[in-house]
Protein backbone atom coordinates (compact mmCIF):
# COMPACT_ATOMS: atom_id res chain seq x y z
CA UNK A 1 0.00 0.00 0.00
CA UNK A 2 1.56 3.16 -0.95
CA UNK A 3 1.79 5.60 1.85
CA UNK A 4 2.23 9.37 1.52
CA UNK A 5 3.15 10.52 4.97
CA UNK A 6 1.97 10.00 8.62
CA UNK A 7 -1.58 8.89 8.62
CA UNK A 8 -4.29 11.53 8.61
CA UNK A 9 -7.06 8.54 9.63
CA UNK A 10 -5.53 5.86 12.25
CA UNK A 11 -8.48 3.38 13.56
CA UNK A 12 -7.05 0.51 16.00
CA UNK A 13 -9.43 -2.03 17.25
CA UNK A 14 -12.98 0.16 16.69
CA UNK A 15 -16.10 -1.02 18.06
CA UNK A 16 -19.41 0.15 17.97
CA UNK A 17 -22.70 -0.85 19.49
CA UNK A 18 -25.74 0.26 19.51
CA UNK A 19 -27.80 -1.14 22.64
CA UNK A 20 -27.17 -5.17 21.72
CA UNK A 21 -26.44 -4.50 17.78
CA UNK A 22 -22.99 -4.47 17.16
CA UNK A 23 -22.40 -2.75 14.12
CA UNK A 24 -18.69 -2.52 14.12
CA UNK A 25 -16.17 -5.49 15.77
CA UNK A 26 -12.56 -4.76 15.23
CA UNK A 27 -11.57 -2.16 12.66
CA UNK A 28 -8.17 -1.52 12.17
CA UNK A 29 -7.64 0.77 9.18
CA UNK A 30 -4.91 3.70 8.66
CA UNK A 31 -5.40 6.23 5.65
CA UNK A 32 -2.65 8.47 4.11
CA UNK A 33 -2.86 12.22 3.11
CA UNK A 34 -4.15 12.72 -0.56
CA UNK A 35 -5.47 9.42 -1.02
CA UNK A 36 -8.91 8.75 -2.50
CA UNK A 37 -10.37 6.03 -0.68
CA UNK A 38 -14.12 4.31 -1.62
CA UNK A 39 -15.36 2.77 0.94
CA UNK A 40 -17.73 -0.43 -0.09
CA UNK A 41 -19.72 -2.48 1.65
CA UNK A 42 -23.58 -4.32 1.45
CA UNK A 43 -26.27 -2.21 2.86
CA UNK A 44 -25.92 -2.18 6.64
CA UNK A 45 -22.42 -2.95 6.56
CA UNK A 46 -21.52 -0.10 8.76
CA UNK A 47 -20.43 2.11 6.15
CA UNK A 48 -22.04 5.00 7.93
CA UNK A 49 -21.41 4.88 11.36
CA UNK A 50 -18.02 3.99 10.39
CA UNK A 51 -18.02 7.70 8.69
CA UNK A 52 -19.79 9.17 11.67
CA UNK A 53 -17.13 7.76 14.00
CA UNK A 54 -14.63 9.00 12.13
CA UNK A 55 -15.95 13.14 12.24
CA UNK A 56 -17.01 12.45 16.08
CA UNK A 57 -20.60 12.13 15.49
CA UNK A 58 -20.96 8.73 17.37
CA UNK A 59 -18.26 7.93 19.93
CA UNK A 60 -17.46 4.28 20.02
CA UNK A 61 -18.09 1.19 22.50
CA UNK A 62 -14.02 0.42 22.18
CA UNK A 63 -11.38 1.33 20.45
CA UNK A 64 -9.68 4.15 19.28
CA UNK A 65 -9.67 6.69 15.93
CA UNK A 66 -7.48 9.07 15.31
CA UNK A 67 -8.57 12.10 12.72
CA UNK A 68 -5.34 14.44 11.76
CA UNK A 69 -3.74 13.47 15.36
CA UNK A 70 -7.03 13.84 17.38
CA UNK A 71 -9.14 10.95 18.63
CA UNK A 72 -12.73 12.94 18.51
CA UNK A 73 -14.26 10.66 21.22
CA UNK A 74 -11.72 12.86 23.56
CA UNK A 75 -12.33 15.86 22.63
CA UNK A 76 -14.67 18.75 24.86
CA UNK A 77 -17.53 20.90 22.52
CA UNK A 78 -14.90 23.36 20.93
CA UNK A 79 -12.18 21.37 20.46
CA UNK A 80 -14.83 18.96 18.47
CA UNK A 81 -15.56 22.22 16.74
CA UNK A 82 -12.36 23.19 15.70
CA UNK A 83 -11.37 19.52 14.56
CA UNK A 84 -14.58 19.55 12.07
CA UNK A 85 -13.76 22.54 10.25
CA UNK A 86 -10.56 20.67 9.24
CA UNK A 87 -13.00 17.70 7.89
CA UNK A 88 -15.29 17.90 5.23
CA UNK A 89 -18.37 15.92 4.75
CA UNK A 90 -20.71 15.61 1.93
CA UNK A 91 -23.71 14.02 2.57
CA UNK A 92 -26.30 11.96 -0.22
CA UNK A 93 -28.76 14.74 0.24
CA UNK A 94 -26.88 17.31 -0.72
CA UNK A 95 -27.80 19.61 2.96
CA UNK A 96 -28.36 22.50 0.76
CA UNK A 97 -30.23 25.16 2.65
CA UNK A 98 -32.88 25.14 -0.58
CA UNK A 99 -34.16 29.02 -0.49
CA UNK A 100 -30.78 30.41 -0.87
CA UNK A 101 -28.30 30.60 -4.07
CA UNK A 102 -25.72 28.39 -4.67
CA UNK A 103 -23.54 31.26 -3.71
CA UNK A 104 -24.78 32.05 -0.23
CA UNK A 105 -24.60 28.05 0.16
CA UNK A 106 -21.15 28.03 -1.00
CA UNK A 107 -20.33 30.38 1.53
CA UNK A 108 -22.25 28.40 4.50
CA UNK A 109 -18.75 26.33 4.08
CA UNK A 110 -16.57 29.79 5.93
CA UNK A 111 -19.04 29.89 8.91
CA UNK A 112 -16.82 27.88 10.75
CA UNK A 113 -14.11 30.86 10.69
CA UNK A 114 -16.36 33.31 11.63
CA UNK A 115 -17.32 34.99 14.86
CA UNK A 116 -20.44 36.10 13.83
CA UNK A 117 -23.67 34.67 11.88
CA UNK A 118 -24.10 35.99 8.62
CA UNK A 119 -27.58 36.84 6.33
CA UNK A 120 -27.49 37.29 3.02
CA UNK A 121 -24.06 37.71 -0.05
CA UNK A 122 -23.29 40.94 1.14
CA UNK A 123 -22.20 39.96 4.91
CA UNK A 124 -19.35 38.05 3.85
CA UNK A 125 -16.49 39.49 3.77
CA UNK A 126 -14.97 40.84 0.24
CA UNK A 127 -12.62 37.92 0.22
CA UNK A 128 -14.70 35.06 1.14
CA UNK A 129 -17.38 36.09 -1.72
CA UNK A 130 -14.08 36.30 -4.07
CA UNK A 131 -12.98 32.32 -2.80
CA UNK A 132 -16.58 30.97 -2.69
CA UNK A 133 -17.35 31.94 -6.76
CA UNK A 134 -13.70 30.83 -7.29
CA UNK A 135 -14.80 27.45 -6.01
CA UNK A 136 -17.93 27.44 -8.07
CA UNK A 137 -15.83 28.00 -10.85
CA UNK A 138 -13.81 24.74 -9.75
CA UNK A 139 -17.02 22.30 -9.84
CA UNK A 140 -18.38 24.37 -13.06
CA UNK A 141 -21.13 26.08 -11.83
CA UNK A 142 -20.42 29.75 -11.44
CA UNK A 143 -22.75 31.25 -14.11
CA UNK A 144 -25.36 29.16 -11.70
CA UNK A 145 -24.04 30.81 -8.36
CA UNK A 146 -27.10 33.02 -8.19
CA UNK A 147 -29.55 30.50 -8.96
CA UNK A 148 -32.16 29.03 -6.00
CA UNK A 149 -30.15 25.51 -4.77
CA UNK A 150 -34.04 24.20 -5.30
CA UNK A 151 -33.68 25.02 -9.11
CA UNK A 152 -30.60 22.91 -9.73
CA UNK A 153 -30.18 19.07 -10.97
CA UNK A 154 -29.23 16.98 -8.31
CA UNK A 155 -25.99 17.07 -9.82
CA UNK A 156 -25.33 20.62 -9.78
CA UNK A 157 -26.02 20.61 -6.39
CA UNK A 158 -23.47 17.75 -5.33
CA UNK A 159 -21.13 20.28 -7.03
CA UNK A 160 -22.67 22.86 -4.62
CA UNK A 161 -21.96 20.95 -1.66
CA UNK A 162 -18.55 20.11 -3.13
CA UNK A 163 -17.71 23.57 -3.31
CA UNK A 164 -19.08 24.23 -0.33
CA UNK A 165 -16.57 22.03 1.78
CA UNK A 166 -13.93 23.48 -0.32
CA UNK A 167 -14.55 26.59 1.82
CA UNK A 168 -12.69 25.13 4.61
CA UNK A 169 -9.61 23.80 3.23
CA UNK A 170 -10.27 20.54 4.39
CA UNK A 171 -8.05 17.93 4.94
CA UNK A 172 -10.48 14.75 4.95
CA UNK A 173 -13.41 14.96 3.31
CA UNK A 174 -15.58 12.27 4.03
CA UNK A 175 -18.85 11.41 1.56
CA UNK A 176 -21.79 9.35 2.53
CA UNK A 177 -22.86 8.11 -0.77
CA UNK A 178 -22.75 10.78 -2.28
CA UNK A 179 -24.22 10.03 -5.65
CA UNK A 180 -26.75 8.00 -4.20
CA UNK A 181 -29.60 9.75 -5.75
CA UNK A 182 -28.28 10.52 -8.77
CA UNK A 183 -28.32 9.12 -12.45
CA UNK A 184 -25.47 7.35 -13.77
CA UNK A 185 -23.51 10.11 -16.09
CA UNK A 186 -24.33 12.72 -12.98
CA UNK A 187 -22.90 10.82 -10.65
CA UNK A 188 -19.63 9.61 -12.65
CA UNK A 189 -18.98 13.64 -13.46
CA UNK A 190 -19.11 14.70 -9.64
CA UNK A 191 -17.07 11.65 -8.19
CA UNK A 192 -14.25 12.82 -10.93
CA UNK A 193 -15.11 16.50 -9.80
CA UNK A 194 -14.05 15.44 -6.41
CA UNK A 195 -11.02 13.01 -7.44
CA UNK A 196 -9.91 15.77 -9.49
CA UNK A 197 -9.98 18.65 -6.97
CA UNK A 198 -8.42 15.85 -4.23
CA UNK A 199 -5.52 15.78 -6.84
CA UNK A 200 -5.03 19.40 -7.47
CA UNK A 201 -5.54 20.36 -3.30
CA UNK A 202 -4.18 17.12 -1.51
CA UNK A 203 -6.91 16.70 0.54
CA UNK A 204 -7.71 12.80 2.10
CA UNK A 205 -11.36 11.43 0.44
CA UNK A 206 -12.91 8.59 2.20
CA UNK A 207 -16.02 8.12 0.00
CA UNK A 208 -18.81 5.44 0.76
CA UNK A 209 -20.08 4.05 -2.33
CA UNK A 210 -22.60 1.09 -3.11
CA UNK A 211 -21.93 1.56 -6.83
CA UNK A 212 -18.75 -0.87 -7.43
CA UNK A 213 -18.11 0.10 -10.52
CA UNK A 214 -17.74 3.88 -10.12
CA UNK A 215 -15.89 2.75 -6.55
CA UNK A 216 -12.98 1.28 -9.32
CA UNK A 217 -13.26 3.97 -11.65
CA UNK A 218 -12.48 6.66 -9.28
CA UNK A 219 -10.57 5.76 -6.07
CA UNK A 220 -6.79 4.28 -5.86
CA UNK A 221 -7.89 2.30 -3.02
CA UNK A 222 -10.98 -0.07 -2.12
CA UNK A 223 -11.36 -0.75 1.37
CA UNK A 224 -14.83 -3.48 2.23
CA UNK A 225 -16.66 -3.49 5.37
CA UNK A 226 -19.32 -6.32 5.77
CA UNK A 227 -21.14 -7.49 9.02
CA UNK A 228 -19.81 -4.71 10.92
CA UNK A 229 -16.01 -6.44 9.89
CA UNK A 230 -12.84 -4.85 7.39
CA UNK A 231 -12.81 -7.64 4.47
CA UNK A 232 -10.61 -6.13 2.10
CA UNK A 233 -8.25 -2.95 1.76
CA UNK A 234 -6.36 -2.59 -1.25
CA UNK A 235 -5.05 -0.46 -4.18
CA UNK A 236 -7.87 -0.68 -6.54
CA UNK A 237 -5.49 -0.83 -9.76
CA UNK A 238 -4.96 -4.61 -7.32
CA UNK A 239 -8.11 -5.42 -6.81
CA UNK A 240 -9.85 -8.68 -8.64
CA UNK A 241 -13.36 -8.98 -9.22
CA UNK A 242 -13.41 -11.84 -7.52
CA UNK A 243 -12.53 -10.23 -4.58
CA UNK A 244 -15.25 -7.45 -4.87
CA UNK A 245 -17.41 -10.27 -5.44
CA UNK A 246 -16.91 -12.51 -2.72
CA UNK A 247 -17.78 -8.90 -0.59
CA UNK A 248 -21.49 -9.14 -2.22
CA UNK A 249 -22.15 -12.97 -2.86
CA UNK A 250 -21.70 -13.97 0.71
CA UNK A 251 -23.16 -12.14 2.20
CA UNK A 252 -26.35 -13.03 0.05
CA UNK A 253 -25.93 -16.52 1.12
Amino acid sequence: MTQHGPPSLQIRDLRMSFGAKEVLSGIDLDVYPGQFVALVGPSGAGKSTLLRLMNGSHVPTGGSVSVLDTNPARCGRRELQRLRTRIGFVFQQFGLVRRLSALENVLMGSLGSLRLPRYGVASYPRSFREKAITNLERVGLAEERFQRADTLSGGQQQRVAIARTLMQDAEIVLADEPVASLDPRASLSVLTTLRALSAEDGFTVICSLHQVDLALEVSDRVVAVRDGSLLLDSETAATSDEQIRAVYDEAED
